[in-house]
């Protein structure tokens, strides 16, 4: 165990000042997955985003697509703030409910 009093960190890992900076960990959690499919056109995609914090402080936008089954393709979207992201996860997501994914059944 380390017992060196300063550090040369400018953050630090308490708990009480980990609400005080703003990049510390984000808001609330943000994640979707939906689907779309069209037995008459043999379709069947996929969309899943996520917001999650990266190691430097940033907040970042995930999204993935493809069709079902497959690896598909992945975008990451780099924010200084998490409204920004929250903004366009937004605007993502009524673009493709208006497309026509829906969030997809669970298995019975």
């Amino acid at each position: 165990m380390n017992r060196l009093g300063p550090t040369d960190s400018n953050l630090s890992l308490d708990a009480d000042s980990a609400l005080s900076d703003p990049a510390a960990m984000i808001a609330q959690p943000y994640q979707l997955y939906v689907e779309r499919t069209d037995v008459t056109k043999n379709m069947a995609r996929y969309y899943a985003m996520s917001i999650e914090p990266t190691l430097f402080g940033e907040t970042c936008l995930v999204r993935r697509w493809g069709r079902i089954g497959a690896g598909g393709q992945r975008m990451v979207h780099h924010f200084r703030r998490e409204e920004e992201a929250v903004e366009l996860f937004l605007e993502l997501l009524r673009k493709k409910r208006s497309r026509g994914y829906r969030p997809s059944l669970p298995f019975r």
